[in-house]
């Protein structure tokens, strides 16, 4: 499978010259088959999905949207995704269970709905259909999906383990593993679902906006260390990890610093940026 990095950056977007080299959008990563030039599965559809309309070079999307959860960072983009905004697109958009059991489509448009938008979810063109979908396996896109609970402040959150059958992706971001307790390293929890989603995973896209130094300070806002990141790839027996969801305030320059950091990590370790691509 073909991952494209779309948008990399967490809560807000990063405009400006300091954010060039990595990025400024927010969280969306296109999956493609081997072979296949246009995606069929995006995972989460903050401000980044706005370019995956440059890799269906003209074409409507067809396939299948998977939100990890509903906060602003990872929803935005939706209505400005212009190969799903169109006649001939055919979109599945599936979101986690809400715990009070409100719809998809209901929930979508609490945020999509005037007065704080124009128009409502299903104002969008082409065939849209809104579903919620809870831990367990589906299939999307074409692939097979596990999804797993992850401890995320603010909503119900899914981490995602996509696979076709060869290679297998892990998608965990918003993560927040000290919500479970401090952990062996005081980073948080290697918890089960984690575990799960990350073993043996040819690559583990993960949460990594903040810096084990800053865990104290800022954990409670939802997020995972860098170092958390690595080491539950380590633990998982992954053969590599992208750092991912990175703080609208880091620098490329500060984001190279990163990538030194882990330069000599026992699982190699890739800072996605915009536009990258990785061939799983």
């Amino acid at each position: 499978m073909r991952l494209t990095f779309c948008g990399v950056r967490g809560s807000t977007p990063a405009p400006g010259t300091e954010f060039v080299r990595y990025g400024g959008h927010t969280s969306c990563v296109a999956v493609a088959h081997d072979g296949a030039a246009a995606p069929t599965l995006i995972l989460d559809a903050g401000t980044g999905i706005r370019r995956v309309t440059t890799l269906l070079a003209g074409q409507p999307f067809t396939g299948t949207i998977l939100l990890t959860h509903l906060h602003w960072d990872h929803v935005q983009g939706l209505p400005f995704f212009r190969a799903g905004d169109r006649d001939d697109a055919t979109v599945m958009l599936l979101l986690p269970d809400q715990h009070d059991g409100t719809g998809a489509e209901e929930v979508l448009a609490r945020a999509m709905s005037p007065p704080h938008f124009p128009i409502r979810p299903r104002e969008l063109r082409g065939r849209w259909t809104f579903g919620t979908i809870g831990p367990g396996r589906l299939e999307a896109g074409g692939f097979t999906v596990l999804a797993c609970e992850i401890p995320h402040k603010g909503g119900r959150t899914l981490g995602y383990r996509v696979s076709d059958g060869r290679s297998v992706a892990a998608y965990v971001t918003d993560h927040c593993p000290t919500a479970l307790g401090p952990g062996p390293d005081g980073w948080g929890e290697y918890h089960p679902a984690a575990v799960e989603l990350a073993a043996g995973a040819d690559v583990v896209v993960h949460d990594a906006q903040l810096l084990a130094e800053e865990v104290a300070a800022e954990a409670a806002f939802g997020h995972a260390a860098a170092d958390y990141a690595v080491a539950l790839a380590g633990r998982a027996g992954a053969r590599r990890v992208a750092l991912f969801h990175h703080r609208p305030d880091r620098t490329d320059d500060a984001l190279d610093e990163l990538a030194r950091r882990f330069a000599a990590a026992p699982v190699p370790v890739l800072v996605a940026a915009e536009e990258q691509i990785l061939d799983v």
